[in-house]
C-alpha cells in the first residue's frame, strides 16, 4: 500500500472515531466480568441480552458440569488477593456463604431486590436470591407409574429400588447442597445412616445431575435425584420421564435461589452493581421462568414457569442456608467416605 493510501486510511479511523458520541466511546471502553455456574445455555442469554441494553462488554467464565459451582469458588478463593472477577452469580447457595465466611465478597444492596423475600436476602447485603429451583426425585414413566414412584428421599434407600437409583456426585453443584441440607435438618446420625443404606442398596454416583436424568429417560435407572430445570428439557421433547417433590407435606422440598455477589475489592465495581440490579430484574426473573431453566420467580407479580408446580402448592424446607454452607467441605468430605467416591 502507498503512502497516500495508509493516509487515507488512517484519516478514515480518525474520522470514524471523530464521528462516535461520547457515549459510545465510553461503552466501547466498559467492562464488567462475571463468573457463572448457572448453566450456560440458560445464562448466557440473559447476559447477552445486558450486553446489547447497557453497551457493556461482559467477560464471563462459566463453571464446568462436573464441578458446579465448586469450581468457580475455588477459583474466587484464589484470587482474593488480586480479583479478576466483579461478580458472582451462583446456581445454588452454599457456595456463596462459604464465600462470605471467607472475606471474598463485598456487601451491596440493589434497588432491584424490592420485593424478593427478606429471608432469601443476606442481612448485612452479602448476597441477593433470585429465580428459584427445586430438587426432585425424577422417574422414568414406562417403567414407574405415578403412583409407584418414591415420595420421599427416604424411599430411596427401600430395597425395591436396589440398583434403581442415581444421583450425582454429592461434592458438587446443587447436589453438595442437599446433602449439606440433610445434614443441617437431620443431625449427623440421622444423615450418616440413610446415606450408608443409599450405598448398602448400590445407587449410583455420576458425575451430574443431567447424567442423572439421561439414565433415567434411557431406563438404565428407573429413578434419579436431580433438578428442576434438567428433567424439565427432557419432558419438553417428549422423553418418557416425570417428577416427584420429595417430602412436599413433611420435611419439605428443598428450594435453590440463584445467588448474586459483588466481589471484594472488584475491578469494576459500579459495572459489577448495574450488572447485579439487571440480574435482580423482574424482567430477568421472567427470562428465566419462561426458558427451559423454568426457574421460580422471588417477586411477587412474575408469572411462573410451566410444568414446574407453584412454591405456595407445597412446603419448601425449611433451612439455615449458612449453617448448611458452613458444614459443605465437611459434610461432602464425610460422605466421599460412606459412598466410597
Amino acid at each position: 500500500m502507498g503512502r497516500a493510501s495508509l493516509l487515507a486510511a488512517a484519516s478514515i479511523v480518525v474520522v470514524a472515531a471523530a464521528c462516535r458520541s461520547p457515549e459510545e466511546a465510553q461503552n466501547e471502553s466498559r467492562s464488567v466480568t462475571v463468573y457463572v455456574s448457572t448453566d450456560r445455555v440458560f445464562s448466557e442469554p440473559v447476559l447477552q441480552e445486558y450486553e446489547r441494553r447497557s453497551g457493556v462488554r461482559v467477560n464471563v467464565a462459566y463453571d464446568t458440569e462436573e464441578t458446579k459451582s465448586t469450581g468457580l469458588a475455588n477459583r474466587l478463593l484464589a484470587e482474593t488477593n488480586r480479583p479478576q472477577a466483579d461478580v458472582f452469580w451462583s446456581n445454588e447457595p452454599v457456595r456463596t456463604l462459604v464465600l462470605k465466611s471467607r472475606e471474598v465478597l463485598a456487601p451491596y444492596r440493589s434497588p432491584s431486590a424490592q420485593g424478593i423475600p427478606a429471608v432469601l436476602m443476606d442481612p448485612d447485603g452479602y448476597w441477593t436470591g433470585f429465580s428459584a429451583r427445586i430438587r426432585v426425585i425424577a422417574y422414568n414413566t414406562t417403567l414407574v407409574s405415578l403412583e409407584e414412584a418414591p415420595r420421599s428421599v427416604w424411599d430411596l434407600a427401600d430395597p425395591r429400588w436396589k440398583g434403581q437409583v442415581a444421583m450425582a456426585d454429592p461434592r458438587f453443584g446443587s447436589t453438595s447442597f442437599h446433602v449439606a441440607a440433610l445434614y443441617a435438618q437431620l443431625g449427623d446420625a440421622k444423615a450418616d445412616d440413610f446415606f450408608r443404606r443409599l450405598k448398602a442398596n448400590q445407587v449410583r454416583v455420576v458425575d451430574s445431575n443431567s447424567t442423572v436424568r439421561d439414565l433415567v429417560v434411557r431406563g438404565e435407572v428407573k429413578v434419579g435425584l436431580t433438578d428442576t430445570d434438567d428433567v424439565n428439557v427432557a419432558v419438553e421433547s417428549g422423553a418418557p420421564v416425570g417428577m416427584v417433590l420429595p417430602d412436599k407435606d413433611s420435611l419439605g422440598v428443598p428450594v435453590m435461589p440463584n445467588m448474586v455477589s459483588l466481589i471484594a475489592n472488584a475491578p469494576h465495581p459500579e459495572e459489577g452493581q448495574k450488572l447485579i440490579d439487571y440480574l435482580l430484574s423482574p424482567d430477568v426473573e421472567r427470562q428465566l421462568a419462561e426458558s427451559e431453566a423454568v426457574q421460580i420467580p422471588l417477586h411477587a407479580g412474575v408469572p411462573g414457569p410451566k410444568n414446574i408446580p407453584p412454591i405456595d402448592s407445597f412446603t419448601p424446607m425449611t433451612l439455615d442456608y449458612a449453617k448448611a454452607a458452613a458444614r459443605v467441605e465437611e459434610v461432602t468430605a464425610r460422605l466421599a467416605t460412606i459412598l466410597g467416591l
